[in-house]
């Protein structure tokens, strides 16, 4: 029998009165982050026995409109490309990575 290893992701979230992120952080010790702070946060967990998708979208109030745009178009092309790793579907990841060109096309963004 193989040893299992164990690792930790943690975030931390500081909320205002109305429970809105202030400030939010996150540690991977064995990435060798230690409170590293974050501005927004997507994170998607899949429940296998419901079959469906799970999320936590968190962003502090003083997150940036431009910089959430650039952080969407590059969790977009983060996810095609994890889509293709997953899947072997080079099609349809080719399909995705159009609709990300689009996306930063009509966001006025450049790469």
């Amino acid at each position: 029998m193989s040893d299992t290893i164990k690792s930790e992701i943690k975030f931390n979230i500081e909320l205002d009165e109305n429970r809105v992120p202030e400030k939010l952080s996150w540690t991977a010790k064995d990435g060798g982050v230690e409170g590293e702070e974050a501005k927004a946060i997507m994170l998607s967990i899949w429940d296998s026995k419901a079959k469906e998708s799970m999320r936590i979208d968190l962003w502090t109030k003083d997150m940036p409109v431009d910089e959430m745009k650039i952080f969407f178009h590059q969790t977009l092309v983060a996810m095609s490309d994890t889509f293709k790793r997953a899947t072997d579907d080079e099609k349809m990841a080719d399909t995705m990575k159009d609709f990300c060109d689009y996306f930063a096309e009509k966001l006025e963004l450049t790469r």
